[in-house]
């Protein structure tokens, strides 16, 4: 493969392709997953400028038939953004393209290109005057493009909406290494069929994203942060419909979290004092966006939890005095999965099941875990505000983690996603497919929607060199 990395290297310049040529040159940030469970070997890393480089890299790539791997902050939870072990696949690393290309006040719209930092992009809309609503934990290091890839969701999905209700437009490279120019910010456009939906959540697998046109909001006048104790899950659900009722569209956030994950962030971040956790199984955290001002905000959620209160479906609560309190309160939300990892190795679940179920849900698979697997420990937090929850099994305590994963982590995945398929659920929420659920998805998928999403798959990419291996397999 010298000829084609040669190829690369005139394309994007010799310092922006990486190989193990060198034996100096360090790839880890490249091949090993976030989580570390899984290091592939690349015929090289590839970090392309701009869109022009891009479609040059997929053209020479395809002409051999060279699979490609598309990559962002490679912050992705299910094995979907490094390569294989083959040592003859391209990573191809959007990093370098960074740039805002524009602002538009009048439309409220922004376009950036896929390598961004999300945070980069929250400050650039912030600095315009703006709100760019999507929030996730890994915002410091995670693309747009990738969140793009795996329709990212996030915090604030109860309000604005995952990654796809976000975007208006689109800038794709195919996988034969043509440029669809699609970032128009138009909000209507009834001329065919969505190719902009349908790249979005393909994770790399049908062309690469290069830029995209983003939808932008006002700025909240007022944001104001609670946290409240609940006595069950149902309460968390009947808080949930009161602060639809009270909030309406100011309800930009609701997180639910279990005692067991915040006392995990108790033990390893005691300096974040995580308020009321110990005498309650449940915790909920709500965010009110007030296009009035603060005094209307606050009025607006004392009356909420005050009727909360009264119903019984709190049992104590706190509201951030000030904006260090309120990014307190959520940094301990954010906390949950590093004290996780602090704790041990886990097996993490992104699953997604109607709000009304939950309650059922929950109660069913905890026993049944800690029925087939004495001494589970179960981290259960997420977005209940959409439905989503990251439902993860925690190694029972003292448990040789590495033997736990490889003697039981297919049975707690089978019973878990019998479960969410029995409750009319997703196995994924927002972290997406990828590899390490690709051998699961046929199970618990339609077969015709299957199906279909194989023959786009060969009509988009009929050699199977865009991201093969994952999704579909």
């Amino acid at each position: 493969m010298t000829a084609l990395t040669d190829t690369l290297r005139q394309i994007c310049g010799a310092a922006h392709v990486l190989t193990h040529e060198d034996p100096t040159t360090d790839l880890s940030a490249w091949e090993l997953d976030w989580r570390k469970r899984i290091r592939g070997r690349a015929l090289a890393v590839v970090r392309p400028g701009s869109t022009t480089e891009v479609a040059a890299v997929v053209k020479a790539c395809a002409a051999l038939k060279t699979s490609i791997v598309p990559q962002g902050g490679n912050t992705g939870l299910v094995v979907g953004g490094v390569p294989d072990a083959s040592g003859t696949q391209i990573v191809l690393s959007l990093g370098r393209m960074q740039a805002v290309r524009a602002i538009d006040p009048a439309n409220l719209t922004i376009t950036v290109e896929a390598g961004c930092v999300l945070q980069n992009l929250q400050a650039a809309a912030e600095a315009a005057g703006f709100l760019f609503p999507l929030s996730l934990g890994a915002e410091g290091s995670c693309t747009i493009g990738g969140n793009l890839g795996t329709n990212a969701g996030g915090t604030q999905v109860v309000r604005y909406g995952n990654t796809r209700e976000l975007c208006l437009g689109l800038e794709v490279v195919n996988a034969q290494g043509e440029i669809w120019h699609g970032l128009t910010g138009l909000r209507k456009d009834n001329t065919g069929y969505d190719l902009r939906n349908l790249m979005i959540g393909s994770e790399g697998t049908l062309g690469v994203i290069t830029a995209a046109t983003l939808k932008l909001y006002p700025q909240p006048a007022a944001q104001l942060t609670a946290w409240a104790a609940v006595p069950s899950m149902q309460a968390a659900v009947d808080l949930l419909g009161l602060a639809h009722q009270r909030l309406g569209p100011g309800l930009t956030g609701f997180e639910v979290m279990g005692q067991f994950a915040l006392s995990l962030v108790d033990k390893h971040y005691p300096q974040l004092r995580v308020p009321l956790w110990k005498e309650t199984p449940w915790c909920v955290l709500l965010e009110n966006s007030d296009s009035e001002n603060e005094a209307h905000a606050r009025g607006q959620f004392e009356s909420l939890l005050e009727a909360a209160l009264d119903a019984g479906c709190v049992t104590d609560a706190v509201v951030a005095e000030n904006l260090t309190q309120a990014r307190g309160l959520w940094h301990i939300r954010e906390s949950i999965t590093l004290a996780q990892a602090e704790e041990g190795l886990n097996i993490k679940h992104d699953i997604s099941i109607p709000v009304s179920r939950i309650p059922d849900f929950v109660a069913e698979t905890d026993a049944l875990l800690a029925q087939h697997i004495p001494g589970v420990r179960l981290v259960d937090f997420g977005h209940l505000g959409d439905g989503n929850l990251h439902y993860n099994v925690q190694v029972p305590e003292g448990a040789d983690g590495q033997a736990f994963l490889r003697d039981c982590e297919d049975q707690v995945n089978t019973l878990v996603f019998d479960q969410v398929k029995r409750f009319e659920g997703s196995i994924s929420a927002e972290h997406g497919v990828g590899e390490l659920k690709v051998g699961k998805l046929p199970l618990y998928k339609d077969p015709t929607a299957l199906a279909m999403m194989r023959a786009v798959k060969k009509a988009l990419d009929p050699h199977n060199i865009m991201n093969p291996g994952r999704v579909l397999g």
